[in-house]
């Protein structure tokens, strides 16, 4: 009986472009092409920063995956699973975020010559950017709807309930919309070291903007629950509730209640 023939592990099974399976299943002879060859560079720290910002559009699709499909996971109740992706979106932005430490190896009078081959490209059309924020808005809706048809009490969620679904769930929202809102300082704080103040980015757009979009939040309810558990704990200062009013004879209504009214 003749021994089996041995498997040659150097030849590529796989279809595709590149020497081996590694390359062909990575695509990496495109993925390695796709930054400016050094012919084509006026600088060569232009290599750091695609590098920086083509990695930041790959995390962000990943993160706008698993946003999306959390969504369908809290539209079909399996909430505990929407949260472990939501977990796995804010680790990819985590490590968006960390990169940008790369960002402080570049000179800011260094970068003044790089921006002269950005046209108008800014970080506000970043694509990846832009379907995130989108899928965030698509999960927040789905978020209420939940709080609504069940009724909700997101304030004693937190207060008897943190072994819940919801409490989870309500956690790993906050997670998420945390760490866009860190995301963005480092951003923000990235773009002030490289390019000072009062000034203009490629877009026209001042640099100002960043700073007021740190404090943006995309599930304000969530963070609100926070100030109603600190009013209404043991330290709180929530004032007494006021005794219910007697009924009155109704006034006429003036013209500027009306107004209000409509």
């Amino acid at each position: 009986m003749s021994a089996p023939v041995a498997k040659d592990y150097s030849v590529p099974v796989l279809p595709g472009e590149g020497a081996t399976d590694y390359a062909r299943y990575m695509r990496t002879d495109t993925l390695l092409s796709l930054q400016r060859r050094p012919e084509e560079m006026i600088h060569r720290d232009e290599l750091l920063f695609q590098v920086v910002h083509q990695s930041t559009e790959l995390w962000l699709k990943l993160a706008r995956q698993e946003l999306e499909e959390s969504t369908r996971l809290i539209e079909a109740g399996a909430f505990d699973t929407a949260v472990r992706l939501l977990e796995r979106a804010r680790l990819g932005v985590r490590l968006a975020t960390d990169q940008l430490e790369m960002m402080r190896r570049l000179s800011p009078w260094d970068f003044q010559t790089i921006r002269t081959i950005l046209g108008h490209g800014s970080g506000f059309e970043s694509p990846g950017w832009q379907a995130a924020r989108g899928a965030t808005e698509v999960l927040g809706r789905a978020f209420a709807r939940v709080v609504e048809e069940q009724g909700v009490d997101l304030a004693e969620v937190y207060r008897s309930q943190p072994d819940t679904p919801v409490h989870r769930l309500a956690e790993a929202l906050i997670g998420w919309d945390e760490g866009i809102s860190l995301w963005r300082v480092e951003h923000c704080k990235m773009a002030l070291r490289l390019l000072g103040e009062d000034v203009l980015g490629t877009k026209g757009i001042p640099i100002g903007v960043l700073t007021k979009l740190i404090s943006h939040q995309f599930f304000p309810e969530l963070w609100r629950v926070r100030t109603e558990l600190t009013r209404t704990g043991p330290m709180g200062d929530a004032p007494a509730a006021a005794p219910a009013p007697q009924p009155a004879a109704a006034a006429p209504a003036s013209r500027t209640e009306e107004v209000q009214r409509t």
